[in-house]
């Protein structure tokens, strides 16, 4: 059932009288919202008490005789107290306080439901708060605040996922009950969409329960929304089987079946049957007094039904008992209307007593300690500036101390180059040395066989020139010593040349390491075997390979490779 379609059916009725200080639409919330939270609770285990006499007698008599339940259950809670069993306590409280709401005195069941909170946020009981919250976005809704309705059932199912992760029995259970919640808040609202979405959650959950049976408290919420829908037939089909289910299992829960199949033929336009379901929802409630708040929308519903088929007796009749109803339930004398105009969140306003003396309980502290924090502050200070100061000598320390390595590791390598560039020359001086003393050489013996040519008529020439031949040297034999002395001190000058100038010939290296020698025109002759004018061609071709200008020294430049 939704508030709009409540709306439109009661509109019609003559009933100016009726409780002129509330508004229809928010009376008609609060007691469809009445029927899903009595199913939301209905659907806990049993499980969740521990038995004793006086529960067990509760239990049996809620829905017959409520005030002795509501007697044994006082009972029942004075005991736990005794035994200082707190989980046994708030499940108690709950029971008691579902009871009134059942009986549609919403004003002692909101009053427990908050202390059952407190008792449940000190023992740090999150399934029975996540319960709670369940049951206060309930009351909430009654008095059509659906903000904090949503507020608390979201509360409750955030509780309810963080406990899911244990993958219990009773958490899906209570994950079940909270999309529950919320599809019976977002239908009330008109928004069937949402409510179909949260639909499809509760058949999700009902899946991983594994049970292989329905909850037909859900079957019954999907049969409106297929009213709704207009699958008027399919609707009726899932009220009849529920109404099979309960017969067994709650017969007291027939009160809301019929009226929910009364009220599905009233939307199909079958007046006749509506009357029926209608007056046997009535029945019911006499029976099992229970599910009050159906009397009031069963009396509504059949005034306008037989208004609208010329029974004005009868609709007058049930549109006066319908406004006695809503008097006693809602009227400005009643303790529920004191609750609709004004909820007290005691629960808030403990939290709040608590953190005010908290907060003065610390301030105490912060006034005890503030000595202690100013030394704190000065001493963490000083250790602070301390490091820093160490930090900052330390570093610097260590700077001068690398500076004076790299200062003291260049030196070395200073030196060393110079050493090296020493030794470098001296092996060259004694290359140069040595190659002008072949030089020298063979020219003394050339010097020595002209003489001997010039005064050969005493000399055996023949023999004088073979001992000659036997110590004079070739330019080639000579070039060959000079370069492998000069190779094996100037190791690299060959690869240098021929990478940075691969068209360079032999006879062009050859110039080149005798220029770096400093030797003259004259001498490169003669140790090359080479005319005086070809050493002058070879030098002449160099500057042109090195691309020297005409103020570029080629010694120089040789010397720099």
């Amino acid at each position: 059932m939704n508030k709009i379609t409540f709306l439109k059916i009661i509109k019609g009725l003559n009933l100016k009288n009726i409780c002129s200080c509330f508004s229809k639409e928010l009376l008609l919330i609060n007691v469809l919202v009445v029927f899903i939270f009595l199913l939301s609770l209905n659907l806990h285990s049993q499980n969740d008490y521990k038995s004793n006499p006086y529960f067990e007698k509760a239990e049996r008599l809620k829905y017959i005789k409520s005030d002795s339940s509501i007697f044994f259950y006082k009972k029942s809670i004075a005991l736990y107290e005794q035994e200082k069993d707190t989980i046994n306590i708030i499940n108690n409280k709950i029971a008691l306080s579902f009871l009134y709401a059942h009986i549609v005195d919403y004003g002692k069941s909101y009053d427990g439901y908050w202390e059952a909170l407190l008792l449940a946020d000190k023992s740090k009981d999150t399934i029975s708060k996540a319960r709670i919250y369940q049951a206060l976005g309930w009351l909430y809704s009654y008095y059509d605040r659906d903000k904090e309705a949503i507020q608390y059932f979201n509360n409750s199912l955030r509780l309810t996922k963080q406990n899911h992760s244990k993958k219990s029995i009773k958490n899906l259970e209570i994950l079940l009950q909270d999309y529950f919640s919320i599809v019976n808040l977002y239908r009330v609202n008109s928004n069937y969409k949402q409510a179909k979405i949260y639909l499809d959650s509760c058949y999700i959950t009902q899946k991983q329960l594994n049970s292989g049976v329905k909850v037909y408290y859900i079957e019954a919420e999907a049969a409106y929304l297929d009213a709704v829908d207009k699958k008027y037939d399919l609707a009726l089909s899932k009220l009849r089987d529920s109404k099979s289910y309960f017969e067994t299992i709650d017969p007291s829960y027939l009160i809301i079946i019929n009226y929910l199949i009364g009220d599905v033929y009233k939307m199909k336009g079958d007046l006749s049957e509506s009357i029926v379901y209608f007056e046997k929802s009535l029945e019911l409630s006499k029976k099992y007094k229970s599910h009050s708040n159906y009397k009031l929308l069963a009396h509504e519903k059949l005034a306008k039904n037989y208004a609208t088929i010329g029974d004005y007796k009868n609709a007058y009749k049930n549109a006066n008992l319908a406004m006695l109803f809503n008097i006693q339930v809602f009227g400005k004398n009643s303790k529920n209307s004191q609750h609709l105009f004004e909820i007290n969140d005691k629960y808030r306003m403990q939290k709040e007593k608590e953190k005010e003396i908290l907060k003065l309980q610390r301030i105490k502290e912060l006034e005890h300690e503030e000595s202690l924090g100013i030394l704190k502050t000065i001493l963490y200070s000083l250790i602070v500036i301390s490091l820093i100061l160490y930090g900052r000598l330390y570093i610097k320390n260590m700077r001068r101390k690398h500076q004076l390595e790299k200062q003291v590791l260049a030196e070395k390598q200073e030196m060393e180059l110079l050493r090296n560039k020493e030794i470098l020359e001296l092996k060259n001086k004694e290359l140069t040395t040595s190659a002008l003393q072949l030089i020298e050489k063979d020219e003394f013996i050339e010097r020595l066989k002209v003489n001997l040519t010039e005064n050969k008529e005493n000399v055996d020439v023949k023999t004088i020139n073979k001992m000659l031949k036997t110590i004079q040297g070739t330019p080639s034999s000579n070039w060959k010593e000079f370069e492998a002395r000069f190779t094996a001190v100037n190791q690299s000058f060959y690869t240098n040349l021929k990478e940075k100038y691969p068209d360079l010939g032999q006879t062009d290296l050859k110039i080149c390491a005798l220029i770096k020698l400093n030797f003259s025109s004259k001498d490169m002759a003669s140790l090359l075997g080479i005319s005086f004018e070809s050493v002058h061609t070879s030098r002449y071709r160099l500057r042109k390979k090195f691309n020297l200008e005409r103020n570029e020294n080629l010694n120089d430049f040789i010397s720099g490779i």
